[in-house]
């Protein structure tokens, strides 16, 4: 016998939220790395077109999520 129960997933603020910004130019492969802040993912792209002339990049945020049994919270 199987027995289903709903769940939901939803943001955990605990976990946090991280930013990493990835040079887009074709063979450069560069990258901020993961920041806590995206100001500092931002800056890193920013400094990084200044010194070389690219304009495309990637950004990617992360999230942490927490899955709970639909009603227990």
């Amino acid at each position: 016998m199987f027995r289903f129960v709903a769940h939901t997933i939803r943001h955990a603020p605990e976990g946090g939220v991280t930013c990493e910004v990835f040079c887009a130019a074709y063979g450069c492969g560069a990258e901020s790395g993961p920041q806590g802040e995206q100001e500092a993912a931002q800056d890193w792209a920013l400094r990084h077109a200044g010194r070389t002339g690219h304009e495309l990049f990637r950004r990617v945020y992360t999230d942490h999520a927490r899955v709970s049994r639909c009603g227990t919270g």
